[in-house]
């Protein structure tokens, strides 16, 4: 399980990015959003550091929560 916190989600559209983006690398991933506090959990294969790179690049800056 990974925690994230993303200060730049705000929205449904952020979360459809997101979801995307964490799909893209492992499909079977599951995302948990937080909204109110901008937090993303997941449930992934996918390497944190890969996560990480890969939302930063969808315009999403992450850091571990």
């Amino acid at each position: 399980m990974i925690k994230l916190s993303i200060p730049e989600m705000s929205c449904g559209h952020c979360a459809g990015v997101i979801n995307k983006t964490v799909k893209e690398l492992d499909q079977d991933a599951i995302v948990t959003f937080d909204m109110p506090a901008r937090t993303i959990e997941l449930d992934t294969t996918a390497a944190q550091d890969e996560v990480l790179a890969s939302l930063a690049e969808a315009g999403y800056p992450a850091s571990a929560a």
